[in-house]
């Protein structure tokens, strides 16, 4: 079956996805009747403890953060710059309907919402499913090792500077954001960053 979606919301999912492999016009149109475009505005939740945690999103556009929270703390743990699958902690095995994370938007944001059981079914239906599963688990393990690793550093301004060399545009997170994922408060976070923009300025003159 020939499947054209040239015009489809879905188009922004089906070209990320086609980097990894093909997709075939079955799995587009499976897609395209089980997905949904959702729109959350600015600070709002994508999804929280509360929510049931049945889908993954694809970010077709602006800027999202994961956090956990740790008493009247709030955590995060990732953020996500746009054009990229994201979703809270779930186990592999014991599908429980709820998560610890949440997902907030950090500015107004377009999503893809992906429920897992297309997921599951899919891996079942389409061969390319489960290649494009097995290299998208590739990347997401990599960027959740790297996290890792930075968290590991027991230096402020070298998990400052590691945070930085990434290449992210990590200047469109609200500060106190960036110093919770640094595991710093906010004032030692304003302290090494004013040091090396000093510093790369008298570097670079």
């Amino acid at each position: 079956m020939q499947y054209l979606s040239t015009h489809s919301s879905m188009l922004p999912l089906f070209q990320y996805l086609e980097k990894f492999h093909p997709l075939s016009g079955e799995f587009k149109a499976s897609y395209e009747k089980n997905c949904k475009v959702i729109h959350v505005k600015k600070y709002k939740h994508v999804l929280s403890p509360i929510d049931n945690n049945t889908s993954l999103y694809f970010l077709v556009s602006g800027l999202v953060r994961g956090f956990v929270k740790d008493g009247k703390k709030d955590i995060s743990t990732w953020f996500s710059f746009g054009n990229e699958i994201i979703g809270a902690i779930r186990h592999p095995f014991d599908h429980d309907n709820h998560s610890i994370e949440y997902l907030q938007a950090l500015e107004d944001c377009v999503l893809i919402s992906i429920p897992y059981n297309l997921i599951e079914a899919a891996y079942s239906h389409y061969p390319e499913a489960n290649l494009i599963g097995r290299k998208l688990f590739e990347l997401h393990y990599y960027a959740a090792s790297d996290r890792a690793i930075l968290a590991r550093i027991p230096n402020a301004s070298k998990r400052y500077r590691k945070l930085e060399a990434n290449g992210l545009a990590f200047d469109k997170v609200p500060k106190r954001y960036l110093a919770s994922y640094l595991g710093i408060r906010l004032e030692t976070m304003s302290r090494i960053s004013t040091k090396f923009l000093v510093a790369d300025l008298h570097a670079a003159s």
